[in-house]
């Protein structure tokens, strides 16, 4: 079975060994998922922090294929249980139409002591939207081929249209 890998750019991927989220066959599996911007900031509100976290999950999902609306399983780590209806609250916005199996878990601490928040996702996306590996759009160019870690076609959530090389239509 095929196994594809997203990146999300970070440069602890290669140095840690770990994907942003992983596809095979029906399954995408989100790492853990912290609430960095861009610009590596982190907003201490632990509603914003969840907002991001899971901003970065769909976007991980959507590129791997798959939607919210496919989630099945999400695990929530937060560093202050008095956090917990906040987040908790966050979590219902995205998937309470959804509503996945859930697990919300206070640790210790997280890798950097800015963090509150920290959740990752599973999804298994309905047949019509799985495609066969030898459907798949070969890179086309050697920039194409360097992108390590990006999928190499994206079916549209929407299940409309053929699946397309990823970086198109806005991917």
């Amino acid at each position: 079975m095929e196994r594809r890998r997203v990146s999300s750019g970070s440069p602890y991927e290669p140095a840690v060994g770990f994907s942003r989220a992983v596809r095979v066959g029906d399954r995408v599996l989100v790492s853990g998922t912290a609430p960095v911007w861009p610009d590596g900031s982190c907003d201490p509100d632990p509603a914003a922090q969840a907002r991001r976290c899971l901003e970065i999950v769909a976007a991980a999902l959507q590129e791997a294929g798959a939607r919210i609306a496919d989630v099945v399983r999400t695990r929530t780590y937060l560093v202050d249980r008095d956090d917990w209806e906040t987040i908790g609250r966050v979590h219902g916005e995205v998937f309470g139409a959804t509503r996945p199996a859930s697990t919300m878990v206070a640790v210790a601490g997280l890798l950097d002591p800015r963090w509150r928040v920290e959740i990752e996702a599973e999804a298994v996306m309905p047949a019509e939207a799985v495609v066969p590996a030898e459907s798949a759009v070969p890179a086309e160019s050697a920039a194409a081929a360097d992108r390590v870690g990006t999928v190499d076609r994206v079916v549209p959530a929407d299940g409309a249209g053929p699946p397309r090389p990823a970086g198109t239509n806005g991917d």
